[in-house]
């Protein structure tokens, strides 16, 4: 017998009882072991497991004359995988360790019991996770000193970059618990994971020249920050942590640092903790369920813009996704006041402070409202992608011969009516012109994202055109479509107001920039006559000019 075969046997024995001590069974269906009872396997929501107030009042206890005042936990003591000692690993259905084996373990009031692999966690019915102290992953370096570096860059101006960072990066890109990292911050716990600390900043620095004080003052070193984080985030990623993936989709952010390697990798990360399950009923806090759904999503935007912008096949699955869209709910930053289990008296009813409230402020309601509807977009993107440019979809063109262009718009006609349908429907503040004079707006980035997606189509459209085989009549129709589709994208890009160009853009704004120019070329160079030729010449002579002096976009 194997080593492997003996360990895993040996867990089995120790998650089964089949070599334990003899236990006898109480009427109440407590098992006795020794001086030490341990109920048997029950699921526990959060209502329970993270609520210890409501058992304390419902038998409070009375607390030692000479006893210390329990630490006030934070927020992420609570959470799944934020905890700041200790890390998590999903553990799925086809692993060596069986859910149904493992539910006849004995769990306590957590949802924990002990095994040979770790601490295993119930969050569900049949999903569990592996926990893991953090010292117990040996890394090359430390996050003490990662952090003393970022603080000696960015120096005294830490506090204000998070302002920054939380007024225009925040409400249009919502993957941070804003409220359970405040907690952290307004009580002096300033260990905060290294590289989304950075990430942060690094996202902040956009905006320094914008505020009055910081301008007059010396810019930190940006590319010195993005090289701490990155470095540092490779060493997080070791030990699976939502900050991990946090950090990373922040500095994905950024378009000179996207990259579809960083991006796989964070997607490996999420599924690691489970990011792509549906985490409804799950025990563990309500903030962390709201925040895990947000932060899925973002993934999942990543991974499917990545793909698009490097042409590579996307590394998530509608089969292995089940994760429900967020809705406005989702967004609540609110978390549970604390309550002391020492004390009888209870804060529960105590209102929630401003910053824990669902955020009512019209611009930020306007960025996650944007979010959403970029969301919607993202997962027709997906199935646009699919349609036209898989392996498979290439391999059906390809057979197809003179009927490639019929395929090509039979497949086309569904998704552009779900497009058309998409756009129509785009609430009021989603709208181009729904922005206030000297006030940023992030509206232009899902606009840029919905003109790329329609090209995207159109683009396979013109590929398919083959003049010596097509029919006359179809060969204008599709071109005049997609003239008319490349005129309406770049009157988008003239009409953009500083409000726009200032404001937080989407990683993957600037090639979808750059994906305007493409199809004004592809349309150029296969116009079949001198006049159309020259039309597409004298727009993207136009195009390049507005780019080259008027805009300039950054992702952050």
């Amino acid at each position: 017998m194997t080593p492997v075969t003996l360990d895993y046997l040996l867990l089995i024995e120790a998650l089964c009882g089949v070599s334990a001590p003899r236990k006898r069974k109480l009427d109440d269906g407590t098992i006795v072991e020794g001086s030490s009872a341990k109920r048997s396997p029950t699921f526990r929501h959060d209502s329970v497991a993270f609520a210890p107030q409501q058992v304390q009042l419902q038998t409070p206890a009375v607390p030692h004359p000479t006893s210390t005042p329990a630490r006030r936990p934070f927020a992420v003591d609570e959470s799944l995988s934020l905890q700041r000692h200790r890390h998590c690993k999903l553990l799925g259905q086809t692993t060596a360790l069986d859910a149904t084996l493992i539910g006849l373990g004995a769990f306590n009031d957590k949802n924990e019991t002990e095994s040979r692999v770790g601490t295993l966690r119930q969050v569900g019915g049949s999903e569990y996770f592996s926990t893991h102290a953090d010292a117990d992953v040996p890394v090359p370096d430390d996050e003490t000193r990662a952090l003393a570096e970022i603080e000696a860059t960015v120096g005294q101006h830490g506090p204000a970059l998070i302002d920054i960072y939380f007024r225009n990066v925040h409400p249009s890109y919502p993957i941070i618990q804003k409220s359970a990292f405040l907690d952290r911050l307004h009580h002096g716990d300033l260990q905060f994971n290294p590289p989304l600390l950075a990430a942060m900043y690094v996202l902040a620095l956009a905006w320094w020249e914008r505020d009055p004080e910081l301008a007059q003052l010396a810019k930190p070193d940006t590319a010195r920050l993005e090289f701490i984080a990155v470095n540092s985030l490779t060493v997080a990623m070791q030990r699976p942590k939502i900050s991990a993936v946090q950090a990373g989709l922040l500095l994905l952010q950024r378009a000179k640092a996207s990259t579809w390697s960083l991006t796989v990798q964070l997607v490996a990360l999420g599924q690691d903790i489970g990011l792509h399950l549906d985490c409804s009923s799950w025990s563990i806090p309500e903030w962390e369920r709201r925040l895990r759904k947000r932060l899925a999503w973002a993934l999942y935007m990543q991974d499917k813009w990545s793909a698009l912008m490097h042409g590579r096949p996307s590394h998530i699955n509608a089969a292995d996704w089940a994760v429900p869209e967020p809705t406005v709910e989702d967004f609540d930053e609110q978390i549970p006041p604390f309550v002391n289990p020492t004390s009888i008296t209870t804060t529960t009813n105590q209102p929630a402070s401003e910053e824990n409230d669902i955020e009512t402020d019209p611009e930020t309601t306007k960025g996650l409202t944007i979010f959403l509807q970029l969301i919607k977009l993202t997962r027709l993107l997906a199935d646009i992608t699919d349609l036209f440019y898989s392996s498979t979809a290439k391999s059906a063109y390809a057979r197809a011969g003179r009927f490639a262009t019929t395929l090509v718009l039979n497949r086309a006609k569904p998704v552009q009516l779900r497009l058309k349908a998409w756009y129509a429907d785009l609430p009021p503040t989603c709208k181009m012109d729904n922005y206030t004079s000297g006030l940023l707006s992030p509206t232009a980035y899902l606009h840029l994202a919905y003109f790329a997606t329609e090209i995207t189509i159109h683009r396979r459209i013109v590929q398919s055109l083959d003049p010596a085989h097509s029919d006359p009549y179809m060969l204008y129709i599709c071109r005049s479509a997609a003239k008319t589709r490349l005129i309406s994208a770049l009157d988008f890009v003239n009409r953009l107001k500083p409000e726009h160009l200032e404001a937080f853009w989407f990683f993957a704004s600037p090639t979808n920039l750059e994906l305007i120019g493409t199809f004004g070329a592809l349309l150029w160079v296969t116009s079949p006559g001198v006049e159309e030729r020259e039309f597409y010449g004298a727009r993207l002579r136009e195009f390049r000019w507005t780019l080259g002096d008027s805009i300039s976009i950054d992702s952050a």
